[in-house]
């Protein structure tokens, strides 16, 4: 015992440092295993297994799928969400670029699939055939709002627009999950040191009356795996809220924040993913675009006929039934194609009227622990062991490097 007191006595900036190192060592573990996580965000090395990318990128279709099946069966109620749009107002915000629309439309159209019957039309008569269908434009968007409200599970694939919209973007993906963890992440770092410098007390103690090589190299390897363990379950768990001798209050991280996630998830959604162009693109171009483009044909087709009715004979004799049947989809077909820009100016509107930021944080309050776990647990899930074993692996390094130090 005289000797190891000696050893201190004469040694005792190198048994000091062993704990800060031992700090140092949970620390850049737990930076590491964070960077890991998200960094890069395609596979850098030689394929396939030497190298890296990072865990949430890597494996973005499977969590991906795994928030969508969340969004969409916890947190958002499309046909809710629709609902809350009025049709009047949508006319009244996109009126004058929708005035515009149509009348390029008819002018065109007829243009190309009657040419001389409308070149033989005085200007007049042209501008009132033209202001007559503008004139049931109003009746013709309500009655689509309608149809595409009561079908909408036929015209918008939501979940396949939102994974696509994820994984296309592994960017999107890594902020959608840094940003809502961001305070635990920091917590993990941070843990790492408070247990590192605790375990590096022990280890000096330990190399003090040992003095065996292997001791530090061991103790950093243990250090960091088990302090990376040990912070990823404090974010989780325990679930619920645990009084401690009437005092403390044990509570995972991740639960504690539910109600700041909730919100930072909800602006994230309804600003990158729910977006009205994301809406509306998927609708326009997604799996089930064809039904969205058979609605328009018979809304056209709808209003073609009312305007044509009390000269349908003269105008059937004139201009042929497959001739005016190709004016109808060709109409319809150009009426979906200008819907995007024509939309674009009800954007404020729709955002406002959606309200999916809300509709989400409110229901994200309302899951159970389990489910609100799920939001962020597959991040750490895939591939976690990895990340443990890296912390590992340098603390053994740092831990070979304290014992060059403590011999030399």
């Amino acid at each position: 015992m005289q000797t190891v007191l000696e050893d201190l006595a004469q040694h005792w900036p190198l048994y000091a440092a062993i704990p800060f190192i031992a700090a140092l060592i949970g620390y850049a573990t737990k930076r590491v295993a964070i960077e890991m996580m998200f960094r890069p965000l395609e596979f850098v090395g030689v394929k396939p297994f030497l190298g890296w990318q990072g865990v949430v990128p890597k494996h973005g279709g499977r969590m991906a799928a795994v928030a969508t099946d969340l969004l969409t069966s916890n947190l958002i109620d499309l046909k809710e969400i629709f609902s809350r749009i009025d049709p009047d107002r949508i006319t009244r915000e996109i009126e004058q670029p929708l005035l515009r629309a149509v009348d390029d439309i008819a002018r065109d159209v007829l243009q190309e699939y009657h040419p001389r019957l409308w070149e033989m039309l005085p200007t007049m008569a042209q501008d009132l055939i033209v202001k007559q269908v503008q004139a049931a434009t109003p009746g013709l968007v309500r009655d689509l709002m309608n149809e595409i409200r009561d079908n909408l599970d036929e015209v918008l694939d939501v979940k396949q627009m939102t994974v696509q919209n994820l994984t296309g973007d592994k960017a999107l993906l890594v902020r959608l999950i840094r940003d809502t963890s961001r305070p635990e992440m920091a917590f993990i770092a941070r843990a790492g040191i408070y247990f590192g410098f605790a375990l590096g007390i022990v280890q000096a103690v330990v190399w003090a009356l040992t003095k065996e090589p292997l001791v530090l190299p061991i103790f950093g390897g243990c250090i960091g795996l088990f302090t990376d363990w040990l912070a990823i379950k404090m974010i989780f768990v325990p679930r619920e809220p645990i009084r401690v001798l009437h005092r403390f209050t044990l509570q995972g991280k991740f639960q504690r924040r539910r109600a700041e996630v909730a919100r930072q998830y909800g602006e994230i959604i309804a600003t990158d993913v729910l977006t009205v162009p994301n809406l509306i693109d998927s609708i326009l171009r997604g799996p089930r675009s064809d039904r969205l483009l058979a609605m328009v044909q018979r809304t056209v087709a709808k209003v073609v006929d009312e305007q044509t009715s009390l000269a349908k004979p003269v105008v059937a004799a004139t201009v042929g039934g497959e001739r005016l049947r190709e004016i109808k989809h060709a109409a319809a077909e150009e009426a979906v194609r200008r819907l995007p820009d024509t939309m674009r100016h009800a954007e404020g509107y729709l955002t406002g009227a959606m309200d999916i930021a809300n509709m989400v944080e409110e229901r994200m309050l309302a899951l159970t622990p389990v489910e609100y776990e799920g939001l962020l647990r597959p991040a750490f899930r895939q591939d976690e062991w990895k990340l443990i074993a890296v912390g590992g692996v340098i603390g053994f390094l740092v831990g070979e490097l304290q014992v060059l130090l403590m011999l030399h």
